[in-house]
Formats: C-alpha cells, sequence, structure tokens
C-alpha cells in the first residue's frame, strides 16, 4: 500500500485521508522498518552522542508518528473498525518498544558514553537525556534475563490491553446512559442553555421535531450535560437517577471495569516487584520529583489538614441554607442534592451563578482573549490557519504561533466540543510532532512542534457560538497551558523538548499557572463579550465572580486529595490478600477525605481513567504538587505588580525563558528556582485558595 497515509507521515498527519484499514499494513510495515534499523543501530553502536542519541531520536520517529495519529484518533473519533484495528497491532508495538527499551548493546553504549572522554564535552540538557535513557532502560527491564524478562514484558503487553479496554468501557457505558424527558415538570429549574443542547441531542437521537420550547431533552452523562442538570434540576429524583448512573458508570454487565481494576493492580504489584521495588508507587516515582510516597502523603496531609475543616463548614452551610429555603430534604441532604444547593447558595451568597455568565464568554472572544494575553506576557501572537491542514472533524480549528519576528515557531489543532458518541469525556493536550532540529525537514533548520489542544465544552446550538461555563473558560486556560510548554520550548534535541523528559509530577505546572489568569481583571473583561451585544463584563459580575473564587474551595481541595491519597494507597500498600476490596479501600480514604461519604453503590474507581487508562498511576498526587509550584510561580508575577505592565512583560518573558523554554533540559526543580530564584513554598497556594492559616 504505497499511497497508505500513516506510511507517507512526514510532518502532519493527513487526517481527511487516514482510514482503519490503512492501520495495521502501515504499523507493520513500519514495525518491520524500524526494527530493522534497531538491528542496524545495535551491530555498528558507537558510544557517541552521534552514535547512539541521534540515531535512536531518528529510528523513533515515523513509528510515533504514525502511532500517535492512530492513538489521537482513538481519543477523538473513536468507532468499531478504528478499536479493531487498533487492538490487532497494540500488542506488536508494545512489543517492539519493550525490544527497543531492553537493548543490552544499546544500554551499554549509553553506559559508555557517560563514561567516556567526550562526556565532559556534552552540555547539560544532553547529559540528562543520556542519564534518563539509562533509567528508562532500567525501569524497561533493560537489566532482566530468562523468565523473569519473559514475564514482565507479558505483564507490558497484557497492561496495555487493559488500559484500552478500560478506557472503551468507560466511553460505551457513558454513551449508553441517556434521560428523555417529555412534561414541562421535569424540566423545571434547567437553564436555557441545556434545554437547547438537550432538544440538540434529542434531535441527534431520532425526535426529528424536538424543540427547546415542546421537547423532548435528552440529557445524557456526558460532562456539559450532566453537570449542569445535577446543579439546576429542581426534580430531586431525576437528579438521583443521573447521579447514581455517573458514579456506577462502567461497573456492571459486559462493561464491567471492576475485574480490569483488579488484575491491573495485580500486574503493576508484580512488575514492580521483578524490578526489585517494594510496591508500584515505589517504581513510579522512581521517575518524579518527589523522593517517595512519605514525601508525597506528607504534602496531601498537610493540605488536608488545611482544608478538612473548612469543607465540613461548606456542608454544614449548604444544610443550613436549604433549612432556611424550607426543603424538605435539609435535614438528609444527599450527594445528588450537593451541587443544586451548591448552586443556589451561590446564587443567594453572591447573585451570581454560571449561567449568567455563559452570554459574557462566546468561544470565540475567550480565544482572542486568550491569544492577547498570550502575546502580552510571552511575546507571540497566534493566526488563525483554518483549512491550511487537514482535520478530523469539520469543528476543528487550526492555528499558528509566531515570534516577535514574525517567523512561525508553532501551531495547534483545538478541537473544543463535546461529542459524546466517538470522543473519551475530559480536556487534553498532546503532542502531534515535537520540535526538533535532527528531525528538520529538509532546507529547514528546525522542526517546529505541533500540539492537539482536546475539550469538551457545550458545542455550538442553534447558530450561536459555543457559550462557555467559567468552568470550561477556565479548563480551556489549562489545556493551553500544556501547549505553551510544548509549543514554546527552545530545546533542539527532540528527546528533551517542551514536555519530553519532563518528571510527571512538574508537568501540570504551566497548565494550572495559567488558570490564575482567568480572575485577572484585565484578561478577564478582554475575554468577555456578551454574544448579543458584545458588551464586557459588568464590573458587578467581576466583582462577584472575585468574590467567589473560594466559595467551597475547602470542598474542591478536598476532593482532589481523596482522589490522590486513593491512587497512592492503591499502588503502595493494597493487598488483596487481605480481604479488603478496592471499594472498601475507596471507603476507607473517604472516610478522612468527604465530608460526606460515598453512597455504598458508589464505584467511582471503574470510570477513574486517570490511574487506570492513562499516565496517573501513583501519580494523581501530581496536580497538588505542581499546584503548589504553578501558585507560587504566579506569585511572582503578583510580587511584581499585575497592573504595571512592564513589570509584567518582564516576568512574563523571563517565565517564558525558564519554565517554558527549557523543557525537560533540566530538572524542573533547577528550571523552578531558575524562575523564582528559591525552592518553592505552599504559601501561595493556601492563599489562593482561601485556605492560608
Amino acid at each position: 500500500m504505497t499511497d497508505n497515509p500513516l506510511l507517507q507521515l512526514t510532518s502532519l498527519p493527513d487526517f481527511g485521508t487516514i482510514h482503519s484499514e490503512h492501520i495495521v499494513p502501515a504499523i507493520r510495515q513500519l514495525l518491520d522498518e524500524t526494527d530493522a534499523e534497531r538491528q542496524q543501530l545495535e551491530a555498528g553502536l558507537e558510544p557517541t552522542w552521534a552514535g547512539v542519541m541521534q540515531p535512536l531520536e531518528q529510528l523513533e520517529n515515523r513509528l510515533s508518528l504514525a502511532w500517535g495519529a492512530v492513538g489521537h484518533l482513538m481519543g477523538v473519533k473513536n468507532g468499531e473498525a478504528l478499536r479493531q484495528a487498533h487492538q490487532e497491532v497494540q500488542g506488536e508495538v508494545v512489543q517492539f518498544w519493550m525490544r527497543l527499551g531492553q537493548s543490552q548493546s544499546i544500554y551499554q553504549g549509553l553506559k559508555a558514553l557517560k563514561a567516556s572522554a567526550q562526556w565532559p564535552q556534552l552540555d547539560a540538557a544532553q547529559q540528562r537525556i543520556v542519564d534518563s535513557s539509562i533509567q528508562d532502560a532500567e525501569l524497561s527491564g533493560v537489566g532482566l534475563e530468562g523468565e523473569p524478562r519473559a514475564r514482565f514484558n507479558a505483564i507490558q503487553q497484557e497492561l496495555a490491553e487493559l488500559s484500552t479496554t478500560f478506557s472503551n468501557h468507560l466511553l460505551d457505558a457513558t454513551k449508553a446512559f441517556y434521560l428523555d424527558l417529555h412534561q414541562p415538570e421535569e424540566i423545571e429549574g434547567l437553564p436555557p442553555s441545556l434545554l437547547q443542547m438537550a432538544a440538540q441531542a434529542a434531535r441527534e437521537a431520532g425526535h426529528d421535531q424536538a424543540t427547546i420550547e415542546q421537547g423532548p431533552w435528552r440529557m445524557t452523562l456526558d460532562f456539559p450535560s450532566a453537570t449542569p442538570f445535577l446543579e439546576h434540576s429542581r426534580r430531586r429524583d431525576l437528579r438521583e437517577q443521573v447521579y447514581r448512573a455517573l458514579i456506577t458508570r462502567a461497573s456492571e454487565g459486559e462493561l464491567d471495569n471492576t475485574p480490569l481494576i483488579s488484575r491491573i493492580l495485580e500486574l503493576r504489584r508484580e512488575q514492580a516487584s521483578i524490578l526489585g521495588y517494594a510496591n508500584y508507587a515505589e517504581l513510579s516515582l522512581a521517575s518524579k520529583m518527589a523522593p517517595d510516597v512519605q514525601t508525597v502523603e506528607a504534602l496531601l496531609e498537610q493540605l488536608r489538614q488545611a482544608s478538612f475543616d473548612t469543607a465540613q463548614q461548606d456542608l454544614a452551610e449548604l444544610r443550613d441554607f436549604a433549612r432556611s429555603q424550607g426543603a424538605a430534604e435539609a435535614d438528609d441532604l444527599q450527594h445528588w442534592d450537593i451541587a443544586f444547593w451548591a448552586e443556589r447558595l451561590r446564587e443567594h451568597r453572591y447573585s451570581i451563578s454560571d449561567e449568567e455568565l455563559r452570554p459574557y464568554f462566546p468561544l470565540p472572544k475567550v480565544l482572542d482573549g486568550l491569544f492577547a494575553l498570550v502575546q502580552r506576557l510571552f511575546g507571540v501572537t497566534i493566526q488563525p490557519a483554518d483549512g491550511s491542514v487537514p482535520v478530523w472533524h469539520p469543528d476543528v480549528r487550526f492555528f499558528r504561533i509566531y515570534d516577535a519576528n514574525d517567523k512561525e515557531i508553532a501551531a495547534f489543532y483545538l478541537d473544543a466540543y463535546s461529542r459524546p458518541a466517538e470522543k473519551r469525556g475530559g480536556a487534553w493536550m498532546d503532542g502531534c510532532v515535537g520540535r526538533s532540529q535532527l528531525l528538520a525537514a529538509p532546507g529547514t533548520n528546525m522542526r517546529l512542534p505541533v500540539a492537539y489542544l482536546i475539550c469538551n465544552q457545550t458545542p455550538p446550538v442553534d447558530g450561536k457560538p459555543s457559550l462557555m461555563s467559567f468552568t470550561e473558560v477556565k479548563t480551556l486556560f489549562h489545556e493551553f497551558g500544556h501547549g505553551l510548554h510544548h509549543m514554546l520550548t527552545q530545546v533542539d534535541y527532540g528527546m528533551a523538548a517542551g514536555i519530553r523528559n519532563v518528571e510527571w509530577d512538574a508537568v501540570e505546572l504551566p497548565s494550572q499557572f495559567m488558570e490564575n489568569w482567568c480572575y485577572h481583571r484585565e484578561t478577564l473583561m478582554g475575554m468577555s463579550g456578551h454574544v448579543d451585544t458584545g458588551e464586557p463584563l459588568p464590573e458587578t459580575l467581576f466583582q462577584k465572580l472575585l468574590a467567589a473564587r473560594n466559595y467551597r474551595s475547602g470542598s474542591a481541595m478536598l476532593r482532589q486529595l481523596y482522589f490522590g491519597f486513593m491512587d497512592m494507597e492503591l499502588h503502595a500498600r493494597y493487598d488483596p490478600a487481605s480481604g479488603e476490596t478496592v471499594f472498601d479501600v475507596q471507603r476507607r480514604i473517604a472516610a478522612k477525605t468527604t465530608p460526606l461519604m460515598p453512597l455504598p453503590e458508589d464505584r467511582f474507581l471503574c470510570s477513574f481513567g486517570h490511574i487506570f487508562a492513562g499516565g496517573y498511576a501513583a501519580g494523581y498526587y501530581s496536580y497538588k504538587w505542581a499546584e503548589v509550584l504553578s501558585a507560587d510561580a504566579f506569585a511572582a508575577f503578583e510580587e511584581s505588580g499585575l497592573d504595571d505592565e512592564q513589570a509584567l512583560v518582564e516576568t512574563g518573558r523571563r517565565y517564558r525563558d525558564t519554565v517554558l523554554a527549557l523543557g525537560g533540559s533540566r530538572h524542573p526543580m533547577e528550571v523552578f528556582k531558575a524562575f523564582r530564584g528559591r525552592e518553592p513554598s505552599t504559601e501561595a497556594l493556601l492563599r489562593h485558595s482561601g485556605l492560608a492559616a
């Protein structure tokens, strides 16, 4: 298949012509060719940078591009034929990466390079790349032989399959539930934006005559539908139905992830043991900033103590408020009541609601404000380039980034809207291609980085642009922060450019940093404009938004700590031989991290894709670890003066030249200190959260 688009890949995938039937032949051909290159490298390897590291980067490139495009489509355009093709070759791809990772001659070549006379001549970034490559090989089982190696490899293969199945089950279970509402009393309290979306969902499901006024209205478990439904529906019985469906997703029938969870944890324990670690958490932390489980749990515990009483107070306030409103359920608030009464109390206390804010945040206006901020802080301009590259869905947009001299330095795709039938939930950034001097196209001196930015926000309805909730605005800023880390790197070596080679618990620094700007007056006013009148957000609403910033922040902090503690417990201490189930662990952790215990049938773990189908196993704490760094980084801007234009620009350039530019070329603590001049402190995070003593 010489015309196979996955074999033509030199830069960006041709999404217009890639089909499921291309995957198996292309990946198999690339595996054969890349494996031949591996053998050739092993036979003639020289322990120099040019003799081992450069050929390694070249060798990985074509397979990574093609398999990366397939993996990307699995997330945004999932379907039966694509799944089957992915499943057919996934095992072979995993086997290839294991052969490469466990190559004795490459490993010995790296060690010889480190011991050679050339070592002092390598720059700091090159030395860090070699050190990381040696550690990667050791964590990939390069030191294993015979039966242990065979078993380790079998585990890797099975874990890859289990992770994909977990993800598919979750997507299918989310898609399987819907609640069709037909009567006016069933939609009491629901905002027009949700009814509009629900009528559109009903039309797409075959109710051709569905309208916002007459219904029927289809509610789903997709975030833009379920969240506002739980916040606004006056029908307690229907809220209960949606909530119970959410917490039991993928926990029964043929989509049950429970056996997968047990198997994944069992295999991870065995894998760690084969490599000589006491548990999987130790293995996971070997390549992260945090030195050990104790340090991680000490940070989580410090934050727990700062937020637990506040979270209990949050719950008591909801009960009191519900009582003051004469609600029958006030003395027996259940999980499906929390979002509803939290939203009512927010409206009462701050006279503000997400729905009132939505018309002020049409996506095009928010993008203009985001791009203007990035230009001010980092001196780069962002221009739309729609139609210049093939995309996987008509809603996907493409943008290019230019430096102060109008030279193109990066680009990104933006896939903003929720499509529950084919796109997995959540939001993420992924690299499409990374910056690299070595992999530059003929006639150019650098391959420019290109990112995928994926959100699942409220889609445009009835000819109006996507009207974003404030949470969706913050999510967009968060993912864009990851994108900037990938795109504004100045590292020329592909293996440490952007987010490559960055310790996992530092990766969330640039993303969480960007969220702070959503509360910066000038930025917020600049990205708001009423969808009908263009009027910016009124000053009164901005002040209310600021006042409400730390509303229930103790509860929000505790929720993340609940996930972080649970993840660490499952990977550091959980032992099924004790007779405890994973759900018993969940309840045990919940007892110290939730003001309201989960329902007995709560199976949240079955939809915890971050740790069972993503990269966050024994790493969910990274959000809080990096939030300490990101809050402290933003504090540098506060200290120099958020209203002082010159100081803002100077601090912005320093941040760009360190945190964003240095990528994985230096240890994250060194990078942080280069920007901040000292080690990080939790003071700014607790202050920003309103939890400082």
